[in-house]
């Protein structure tokens, strides 16, 4: 199983999504897989300029010479693609999305019925490909991830790939105090490297394991108050 992985964090493995999609590589390498992990700080891609000359003029290549040609062939090798980002503005990273816009030589321009729906058929040999989301929020409520579900689904249906879930990790903030302080949030990790493991050996990643990633770490109104308490310190320092 060949795996593309994408961090489009701008802290790359220092930040908080990392935290869970390393564990989660981890576990689908000790599972057998071949994993790529490539991030988008570290890659020269242009936004899509829309002239569509990948459809017309150049079919399936784009005119912009910059490192979508490293991974295009990649994408098309992959037999499963994950996605990483912190939620920004409710989805993902600029640069992702510059990724995910790119993506569009890959498909060709007029439509098909499938699934009763208009969509465009992929280039080349049809191949059934999985894409896995893993994301890190700020905010407390894991509900604040559903915009960036809706779209990977939609992104799914119009590369014929199966969404096979998310690994989703609410108030990440909380993270890096908790594991200085030597809470007890191992299994969080282990969760993501269980839930690698499932996907190769399984082709699918339980529900349990998924829920153990994206558990509660502290009550709500205490990680607001520690964010309120963190508000209040840097603004003094910022006075002085």
């Amino acid at each position: 199983m060949k795996v593309l992985a994408i961090n489009s964090s701008p802290r790359m493995d220092k930040g908080n999504t990392a935290l869970i999609l390393n564990p989660f590589l981890e576990g689908m390498k000790e599972a057998g897989a071949e994993v790529e992990l490539f991030y988008t700080r570290k890659l020269n891609i242009s936004p899509c300029t829309g002239e569509f000359n990948c459809w017309l003029k150049t079919p399936g290549k784009c005119y912009q010479n910059d490192d979508m040609n490293i991974l295009y062939p990649k994408i098309d090798a992959a037999d499963v693609i994950v996605f990483a980002t912190p939620v920004y503005v409710d989805g993902v990273t600029g640069p992702m999305k510059n990724l995910m816009d790119r993506i569009i030589p890959l498909v060709q321009p007029f439509f098909e019925l499938r699934d009763d729906h208009c969509r465009h058929p992929l280039r080349g040999e049809a191949k059934v490909r999985k894409l896995v989301l893993v994301s890190n929020c700020g905010f407390w409520e894991k509900d604040n991830f559903d915009p960036l579900i809706v779209h990977m689904k939609a992104i799914c249906k119009n590369l014929s790939a199966e969404f096979s879930g998310a690994l989703l990790r609410p108030h990440g903030e909380a993270i890096a105090g908790m594991l200085e302080m030597g809470a007890p949030i191992g299994d969080i990790f282990e969760a993501a490297k269980e839930a690698g493991r499932q996907l190769v050996k399984e082709e699918k990643m339980s529900q349990e394991t998924l829920d153990i990633v994206s558990r509660e770490l502290l009550p709500r109104d205490m990680y607001i108050q520690i964010n309120q308490h963190a508000q209040q310190t840097l603004e003094t320092l910022e006075k002085c």
